[in-house]
């Protein structure tokens, strides 16, 4: 009884840990991109506020 006793264990914390990681994922909220003119995402507090951080550009072999 003792192997299945462990592998229920298991189960349940895996499943409980995935549920987590969903909610976790949902919750997150989207960076504004290219609100200010720029496709990159702008720093709005700190000391380098204002500063764009990743620009994304696609060059002609991307495309």
């Amino acid at each position: 009884m003792d192997r299945h006793t462990k592998l229920l264990k298991e189960f349940s914390l895996k499943k409980t840990q995935a549920e987590l990681l969903n909610k976790l994922r949902k919750s997150r909220k989207a960076i504004d991109t290219g609100k200010s003119g720029t496709f990159g995402y702008r720093l709005k507090q700190g000391t380098n506020a204002g500063k764009v951080l990743k620009h994304l550009k696609k060059t002609s072999d991307n495309i």
